[in-house]
């Protein structure tokens, strides 16, 4: 059976490391981003990023966050180039998000949080399966965008509006057509370092790619965001609410830039 944990006192982030030792391993993520430590790659591509709507397939709340899952049996939804070589494909993306006092995403830059964090997650195609790919040191590629208080965010309304279908832990519904380029901001450039799952089992497989540049989200779209529940259907309902894990130590990883 898998171990439960989670973000409260009991199971979360600080308890991790008992039942996954990696969770103190070399390239644990996420991690502060210190921009001026970190050093301009000029060898780093840009990113090339192309995305099928139609590979869409769901929606699930799992518990720890909700997920869109892609179809991932054919290379119509990919990432190339940057600092990986071969082909990766999207699974899946996912947030994590803050409380009330709206600062919640996983990495930091110069020690601040953003309210909220997206993870675009893809797996080396050069592995037979994701489950494959998720235990190679090369196996995933994560681009993670910070989300910024401002002005309502329309294509992120696209998917706030199915939550109310996902509620609750295990609700999980069709989510068709839905393009996530929509969601990256227009300036792809970014920080990359070597890591790992930010959730367990925190397997250290992950190369990170870190967009510089943000995208908005109302106030009023932060609170669809903790209007999902960590608990499920029958159980007293608890706010899904700072399901974000705290910076880990860097141990010497580089942390390289794709712009000066």
């Amino acid at each position: 059976m898998a171990h439960a944990w989670g973000y409260s006192a009991e199971n979360g982030p600080e308890k991790w490391a008992k039942n996954f030792p990696v969770a103190d391993g070399p390239r644990q993520s996420p991690i502060d981003i210190l921009p001026s430590e970190a050093s301009f790659d000029g060898g780093l591509k840009p990113l090339r990023l192309k995305y099928d709507p139609s590979d869409s397939m769901d929606i699930l709340n799992n518990g720890h966050s909700f997920q869109v899952t892609f179809t991932d049996d054919r290379d119509s939804s990919t990432l190339k180039e940057g600092p990986i070589s071969g082909v990766y494909r999207l699974k899946q993306f996912h947030f994590h998000w803050g409380g009330s006092d709206d600062r919640g995403s996983e990495h930091t830059v110069n020690g601040t949080k953003y309210p909220a964090e997206l993870h675009l997650v893809h797996w080396n195609t050069k592995y037979p399966s994701f489950g494959e790919a998720a235990s190679q040191p090369d196996g995933l590629g994560v681009v993670g965008v910070f989300l910024e208080i401002g002005a309502e965010n329309a294509q992120l309304q696209k998917v706030l509006d199915a939550f109310d279908a996902i509620k609750t832990k295990g609700n999980q519904t069709t989510f068709a057509k839905f393009d996530p380029a929509t969601l990256l901001p227009g300036c792809l450039d970014y920080w990359t370092y070597d890591g790992s799952l930010t959730t367990p089992p925190l397997l250290e497989s992950v190369t990170w790619i870190v967009c510089k540049e943000t995208i908005s989200v109302s106030p009023a779209q932060m609170a669809k965001f903790r209007s999902l529940l960590f608990s499920g259907k029958g159980e007293a309902a608890c706010c899904m609410v700072d399901n974000y894990r705290p910076p880990q130590p860097l141990k010497g990883r580089a942390v390289r830039a794709s712009f000066k």
